[in-house]
């Protein structure tokens, strides 16, 4: 037994000298100490020895497995330092190699062009109000004073979702002037951006999704006067000093009397090229004093109040404001585009 157990030991040790991964190392775990292994096999038998050599040979034994155990934790650590080694070497980063530059993002110009407008308007007294762009078309339509029949509630203008034409996506933002009327106390100075849905087709200037600014102002003693000195003082606060806008008699029913507001075009500035369409000049917003009937159907009288109300496209108001010259530049996401602004 003592010959086995010398044998055990240095087979043992020299095996572990050549281990070469933790596999290897559990299976000569499993070989010499585990259940069935070699030592356990010689301990088995020392109940044939004689109450003398047990003793001893027990001795031996526990020799030979202390030796074994402490090998293996040498060899573990070892396998564990190599590894960590290994890894070290292959997640190791040069300090000195230059970075790489972090993309910074720029604001898109769209929202440059709202900020700025929002600004101007909430140093006006103006409060910003936001609502949903699935809207019911009584808000759309019918508490603005387009009845059933008007053209722009036909479907081939408006995005519906049933066929009685009740719920659809908002065409404007003009359901939020009904809402504050019902829910604002008086005077009201509001204005509501977001995005609008129309069936237009695409073009430099035209888009099917589209986002529109619209403001309101009910109060005593408002005039077309006022409606007019504000809009121009917004254009020059935004495109400059002097610059040229013209104001045109127009028809909305939620306004009377109604106008549109042009701005020179910036590209020919006014002699006419293809993203005026040869006008010389371009739409920017529709405006008006508040129909004396939207006013009466919010419970507001119009015989002691008055207000005036535009709506302009924010795409138009950023083309004018960046000088860009076709509107879907702004929906492409094309970087190099972006990175101008």
């Amino acid at each position: 037994m003592k010959d086995q157990l010398a044998k055990i030991r240095a087979e043992a040790l020299a095996a572990l000298e050549g281990v070469q991964d933790a596999a290897g190392l559990d299976g000569l775990r499993v070989k010499y100490l585990g259940k069935k292994g070699e030592l356990t096999g010689v301990l088995k038998m020392m109940g044939k020895l004689s109450p003398e050599e047990r003793p001893v040979m027990g001795q031996m034994a526990n020799d030979v497995r202390a030796a074994l155990e402490k090998a293996l934790d040498e060899a573990s650590q070892k396998l564990e330092a190599a590894a960590l080694a290994l890894r070290l070497k292959a997640e190791a980063i040069d300090v000195t190699i230059p970075g790489q530059a972090v993309a910074v993002g720029r604001e898109h110009p769209m929202n440059i062009a709202l900020n700025e407008m929002k600004d101007i308007f909430t140093g006006m007294g103006f409060t910003i109000m936001d609502g949903p762009e699935v809207e019911l078309a009584a808000y759309n339509f019918d508490r603005l004073n387009a009845e059933e029949g008007h053209p722009s509630r036909d479907w081939s203008d408006t995005f519906y979702f049933d066929q009685d034409s009740r719920v659809m996506l908002r065409s404007q933002t003009s359901p939020m002037q009904v809402r504050a009327m019902d829910t604002l106390p008086l005077p009201i100075r509001i204005l509501a951006p977001g995005r609008v849905y129309r069936k237009d087709e695409v073009d430099a200037t035209h888009s099917p999704m589209f986002h529109q600014v619209e403001g309101l102002v009910i109060d005593k003693g408002v005039t077309m006067a006022d409606l007019k000195g504000a809009l121009n003082t917004v254009a020059e606060r935004l495109f400059g000093e002097g610059t040229k806008t013209r104001f045109r008699p127009h028809h909305f029913p939620f306004t009377e009397p109604s106008c549109e507001m042009d701005v020179q075009c910036h590209k020919c500035g006014g002699v006419g090229c293809p993203t005026c369409t040869g006008e010389g000049w371009i739409e920017l917003l529709g405006a008006g004093m508040v129909h004396p009937r939207v006013l009466e159907m919010a419970g507001i009288d119009p015989e002691v109040y008055s207000g005036w109300a535009f709506g302009f496209g924010l795409e138009r108001l950023a083309l004018r404001r960046f000088k860009i010259d076709d509107v879907r530049l702004i929906f492409e996401n094309n970087i190099r585009f972006l990175e101008q602004f």
